[in-house]
């Protein structure tokens, strides 16, 4: 637990290093140890506190407290066995003493033994005067074994024991979540909300519930009131922004985006969705400002760079569209959909071969949407690369069997290739599925279906 530190702990703490690097032996009661090493804990220095805990034993070899923080240090570093051995001998001392019971639980629940850690926290409990705590552990126990239910009871009589445990009542609320039970999240909280109407926490949570059902007005609200109750609470008018951008009130969710890079450091989260504001209100350049800040503050969020990259695409400036597909891609090149534009894009450069490889990339990234074997197609096709778009189209035959679009395709090719009697198969098959379908491919393909044998098939079909 957390300690204060006033000045008189600050002078046992400067006392404290001071020894140590001098040498020097200074004697300091047991609650100056206490409070000594409580501080190195919390600020994650434990070699620190091993020393002061050894020396603090040294000084005083029958203190409980002293012994009751190295086994905590123990636990904390695995030491388990050792941990047992020292609560073991506390025990035999303080039968009652409820910290005993509490580390006993935790070294259980390291063991992944959650419903052992819970009975021991039952007795900590009949000994203790500060249930919250206790009940919040249980609390997290339950959640451990996926026990929404009892894991929300517990959390919730931290909040009969102190109503403003908001960490709690954020677990109640996860509890629910994790259930999707919003109506009854959204119900709780109401009643919540009766007894503590002034609870920014409990408004903002509410809100988030409403979101989630998609009540907008209802969530706007809510997020309304937790924002008057604390008018610095950053959450709430992000969670505010994010509603009215789905109530397409774009340049009032700007505004509460704005708010939140005054109160705290801007963050690229915060730009880019003021940059996807605007860009729905049709204001580019004021998409293209803040997509760029976006990109600035967080190099490395690619939905920034992605979106860059739409901007010049349906600007038509395919050059810079490519510059910026590039940067996203760089920083997760294993996504198709940046693929996939980046083959648009070269595509529009009239670079066929860098936009074939783009197709590849999605194909070897498991991505077998019918649209990537037939863009793959078309532009191998294009290139003269007849005998590999074929085989592309063929494999894309397998996954998407009797599909009009790709039969007439691999016909066409394998006529242009030579193969007439595939090339009569296919057709066949195709003019089967579809056959208002082959007028399409008969303005692509004109010399094909300029071929008699072509034309004696369709007069069959037509009949």
């Amino acid at each position: 637990m957390q300690k204060n530190f006033n000045r008189n702990n600050k002078l046992a703490l400067t006392k404290f290093e001071s020894m140590l690097k001098t040498n020097n032996v200074y004697f300091f009661d047991s609650t100056e140890f206490e409070d000594i090493i409580h501080h190195y804990l919390d600020s994650g220095r434990q070699s620190l506190a091993n020393k002061a805990i050894k020396l603090g034993l040294e000084q005083h070899p029958t203190s409980i407290s002293l012994k009751l923080l190295l086994a905590e240090l123990n636990i904390y570093e695995e030491k388990l066995e050792e941990a047992e051995k020292i609560l073991n001998e506390i025990h035999a001392i303080e039968p009652h003493n409820e910290e005993v019971f509490v580390q006993r639980a935790n070294i259980m629940s390291k063991r992944d033994m959650h419903i052992d850690a819970i009975e021991t926290l039952k007795i900590a409990l009949s000994f203790t005067d500060n249930k919250a705590d206790i009940l919040a552990m249980i609390g997290m126990e339950y959640l451990y074994l996926d026990k929404f239910d009892n894991a929300r009871l517990n959390f919730a009589k931290c909040l009969d024991v102190d109503f403003e445990d908001y960490s709690s009542l954020y677990n109640v609320i996860y509890c629910f979540d994790m259930q999707n039970q919003y109506q009854e999240a959204i119900d709780y909280l109401l009643e919540f909300i009766e007894k503590d109407p002034y609870s920014e926490v409990a408004w903002h949570q509410l809100g988030r519930q409403y979101f989630v059902l998609e009540k907008y007005q209802e969530a706007h609200r809510a997020f309304d009131y937790a924002v008057l109750i604390d008018e610095y609470f950053v959450g709430a008018y992000l969670e505010k922004a994010k509603t009215l951008e789905k109530l397409q009130e774009f340049d009032k969710a700007i505004e509460n985006y704005l708010i939140t890079t005054e109160l705290e450091d801007p963050t690229a989260f915060a730009y880019y969705r003021i940059g996807n504001c605007y860009n729905k209100l049709g204001k580019k350049e004021l998409a293209l400002q803040y997509y760029k800040k976006t990109v600035k503050e967080d190099p490395l969020l690619d939905k920034g760079w992605l979106s860059l990259t739409r901007l010049y695409y349906d600007d038509k400036n395919y050059q810079k569209a490519q510059y910026y597909i590039n940067k996203a891609i760089t920083i997760d090149d294993t996504n198709t959909l940046y693929w996939r534009m980046f083959a648009d894009i070269n595509i529009k450069l009239n670079l066929f071969e860098e936009a074939a490889n783009a197709f590849y990339k999605c194909i070897d990234f498991n991505d077998d949407s019918l649209d990537i074997f037939i863009g793959l197609s078309d532009v191998l096709n294009f290139i003269g690369e007849f005998e590999d778009a074929k085989n592309v189209l063929i494999k894309g035959l397998r996954i998407y069997p009797n599909f009009a679009e790709i039969e007439y395709r691999i016909s066409c090719l394998n006529f242009i290739l030579g193969n007439n009697n595939e090339g009569e198969k296919y057709l066949e098959n195709a003019l089967k599925i579809d056959f208002e379908y082959h007028k399409i491919f008969k303005e692509i393909y004109p010399s094909v279906f300029q071929l008699s044998s072509v034309v004696k098939i369709l007069k069959q079909h037509s009949k």
